[in-house]
């Protein structure tokens, strides 16, 4: 199964970071996610199976996490496809069954049509074990360049470096111009 680039593991930019703690996908982060995430014919996903760490009633995982887990995946499908990061300027999740702790699950997002002077709009949803649709998400995600928003970071300028270098050499869901339903980047 890991001979089939479907299933491999993408590697994010910020991964060059030998410490970052990113809360969604760090595996440095002990209390985060740790998401991976693997191309999806449609744009990106990530399975998952949280723990009662992140419950909510008994059994129940905390919806907050459901909206942090769509956006994680949006988020990275855009760094990943479009090699520029974007900050999540609105985010709108609805929630169709509740996500039951120590049951597996994946989130699929995907990418719209991209108006460069529009925030980039995409999609997610939550599916369960039997393909059934638990959760869907949608968010618009404005891009930034890093040293426009280096005041707000906590880079020093060798990290800075790496990741611009990441940004712009990554090529992990294909040979440009990537392709998403039609969308290029």
């Amino acid at each position: 199964m890991m001979d089939d680039p479907m299933h491999e593991a993408v590697q994010v930019p910020w991964s060059v970071i030998p410490d970052y703690h990113c809360f969604g996908c760090s595996p440095h982060n002990e209390t985060g996610l740790r998401l991976t995430f693997t191309p999806h014919p449609d744009g990106l996903q990530a399975r998952f199976r949280l723990s009662r760490q992140f419950e909510s009633y008994p059994g129940v995982v905390h919806g907050g996490l459901i909206g942090v887990i769509c956006d994680e995946v949006m988020g990275n499908l855009i760094v990943l496809a479009r090699n520029h990061p974007a900050f999540t300027v609105s985010q709108r999740t609805r929630f169709i069954t509740p996500l039951l702790v120590d049951h597996e699950y994946r989130c699929v997002a995907t990418l719209s049509d991209h108006a460069p002077d529009r925030p980039i709009q995409a999609a997610a949803e939550i599916i369960d074990a039997n393909g059934i649709v638990c959760a869907t998400s949608t968010a618009a995600y404005q891009p930034f360049v890093l040293d426009d928003v280096r005041h707000q970071l906590t880079l020093g300028d060798d990290e800075v470096a790496l990741l611009s270098t990441a940004l712009t050499t990554s090529n992990a869901l294909g040979d440009p111009p990537f392709s998403l339903n039609g969308v290029h980047s």
